[in-house]
């Protein structure tokens, strides 16, 4: 079957990963097409912790000092960190690409092997022929599931996540506010000068995974079970509207598979959550992300530089996402699994855990994330 359309990239999914991605090739001269299956930019998840790795990407794809302008810096040690609000971040990345390189209401449904290229059958019943496909499309990505990944495995964790804006300041000072207690951690992080996001994670009992659906309910049981928490933290949670407020599993992607399973694969390759799932617990998943941007789209381009015969062009990026693989894997082993310890030994009760979470991990994650 021939194509009506035929490109030389197309990524699959504008969430972080793959807006990111086609920034970093816009800004090297090489274009993309994105497609998104939502009718709209997707901006679930309210807001992510965004540390110093994730600046030096944003200043590399010319969008740091926009979302700086847009959030407080929190006083967190070394380093620059600030609770970026994700629709900001959506829209500061969209925004600097050229007119119709996200073509919204397209899911990909198939992908079929054409000689060189790739095949994308859309829901709509469109084709397009590529010559490389990146898959950004997230934790049930199809990309990734057609390189051979299984299904991202469950922590046995929940996390609820909220979000308030209000008519006139906070009064919060720009400080990360953690609280833990028997089975779960919470968090206060204010973004901007009215604008607070919360979250709390824990391990539900069955009954309460019978109403992980029911914003309310689970506003509830986050007030029950934070009832230590000061008062004047509370009132944001207590303020929070129910469709403000998203109860979620978190997903991981296990060793073995991170070790050993295709990141790239011929002309394709996944990014971000397709490729890395992992738990929120450094506030590293938009982080790699974007680090996966920068570096795919350096190599990428590369492959683009200059016109080459159809065989010898797909060598080239071949190589150019085999390089690409080769260079994250091991970043983001060492991210996803330190991220899925860290978050037992933050929900764990023993004086040991509490010894290590307070007096260790703060030394050694103050090396892994400022880089």
């Amino acid at each position: 079957m021939e194509s009506s359309v035929v490109e030389n990239i197309v990524i699959v999914g504008a969430g972080i990963a793959g807006l990111a991605t086609s920034l970093a090739l816009h800004r090297l001269g090489v274009r993309s097409l994105v497609l998104e299956y939502s009718d709209s930019l997707r901006v679930t998840g309210f807001a992510l912790t965004t540390w110093t790795n994730a600046w030096k990407a944003l200043d590399a794809l010319g969008v740091g000092d926009i979302l700086r302008h847009q959030h407080l810096q929190l006083q967190h040690g070394d380093g620059e960190v600030r609770c970026v609000r994700r629709q900001l971040m959506i829209e500061a990345l969209g925004k600097e690409l050229p007119s119709g390189t996200i073509r919204f209401s397209s899911k990909v449904v198939a992908i079929q092997e054409s000689g060189l290229f790739k095949i994308l059958h859309l829901a709509d019943g469109t084709t397009i022929k590529t010559k490389v496909l990146i898959g950004c499309d997230g934790i049930n990505s199809v990309v990734a599931k057609w390189l051979g990944f299984k299904e991202a495995s469950f922590t046995g964790r929940y996390v609820i996540r909220g979000d308030i804006k209000l008519t006139n300041n906070h009064g919060l000072q720009p400080n990360f506010m953690h609280f833990f207690g028997k089975g779960f951690r919470s968090g206060v992080l204010p973004c901007d000068e009215t604008t607070v996001y919360w979250f709390f994670t824990w391990t539900p009992t069955t009954e309460e995974k019978e109403l992980v659906n029911n914003p309310g309910k689970m506003k509830r049981l986050v007030l029950e079970k934070c009832e230590k928490m000061p008062s004047h933290m509370r009132c944001f949670i207590e303020k929070t509207e129910a469709e403000d407020i998203l109860t979620s599993p978190l997903r991981y992607r296990n060793l073995w598979e991170l070790v050993s399973g295709n990141i790239s694969k011929g002309n394709v390759c996944v990014v971000g959550d397709a490729y890395h799932p992992m738990a929120p617990d450094l506030g590293q998943g938009g982080c790699c992300s974007l680090e996966d941007g920068i570096v795919l789209g350096r190599y990428l381009a590369q492959a683009f530089c200059k016109k080459s015969e159809t065989e010898e062009q797909y060598k080239k990026i071949e190589a150019c996402l085999r390089k690409y693989a080769e260079e994250r894997r091991w970043r983001n082993i060492d991210i996803s699994v330190t991220s899925y310890v860290l978050g037992l030994l933050l929900q764990g009760d023993l004086k040991f855990l509490a010894h290590v979470r307070d007096k260790v991990l703060p030394h050694f994650l103050a090396g892994l994330l400022l880089k």
